[in-house]
């Protein structure tokens, strides 16, 4: 069950529009959480492509905006920092440096190549890997952050430890090409998990655990 909290990051004017809800991406994001074979080789294949084609323009998506409901959601989603960090879908590492500071250890994961080339070095581990399919121990993670990513619940509800966290955040929102709101992140994980929610400047923010 999620609680939905306050606002009280608002939110900032010049929004930027990348996604509805009929956007190719949102239909994927769907697919792969409520359908455990919405994931094919051709379609993890044209994902690939697509962001390894977007790695050389992805850092003008940086935005102080971008990263309030991120900040948000470990100021109000209760005790998630420290400890082993799984960022799922780290493109570029936008976010890395960011989460660094909050963990002992950062693992940076994307499927896509060309993206990884472009992170910075020097902040926590890079990897590349399909997020179906994670190179990992059960129950090795203690918090997952996951920013504009694919849900693949089984797999995430796999590595996450009984006491561990998934932080999940759409920097813009409903519009966000790859979004869904907190309630069908819930539904979507295998047992029962419990959270808050929340909005903050252009974002949605979630921060789930185990019940």
């Amino acid at each position: 069950m999620i609680r939905q909290l306050p606002r009280v990051v608002p939110e900032a004017p010049d929004k930027p529009m990348r996604g509805s809800e009929d956007h190719p991406m949102r239909k994927v994001t769907q697919q792969v959480a409520f359908d455990p074979g919405g994931w094919t080789g051709e379609r993890r294949g044209k994902v690939e492509s697509l962001f390894n084609e977007l790695a050389p323009e992805w850092h003008t998506r940086d935005h102080p905006y971008r990263t309030q409901p991120l900040v948000d959601a470990f100021e109000r989603g209760g005790d998630v920092a420290g400890g082993m960090c799984l960022e799922l879908g780290s493109g570029t590492g936008i976010a890395t440096p960011w989460l660094a500071e909050r963990f002992a250890h950062v693992l940076s994961v994307d499927l896509s190549a060309e993206m990884l080339k472009l992170a910075p070095a020097g902040d926590g581990t890079r990897m590349r890997a399909d997020a179906s399919r994670l190179p990992l121990r059960d129950a090795s993670i203690d918090t997952a952050v996951l920013i504009n990513m694919f849900l693949f619940p089984i797999e995430i509800a796999r590595v996450i430890a009984p006491a561990g966290a998934l932080v999940w955040v759409n920097t813009s929102g409903a519009d966000t090409p790859i979004h869904l709101p907190a309630d069908e992140v819930d539904a979507a994980l295998p047992g029962e998990w419990t959270g808050v929610a929340s909005e903050a400047g252009w974002g949605t923010w979630a921060v789930l655990r185990r019940a």
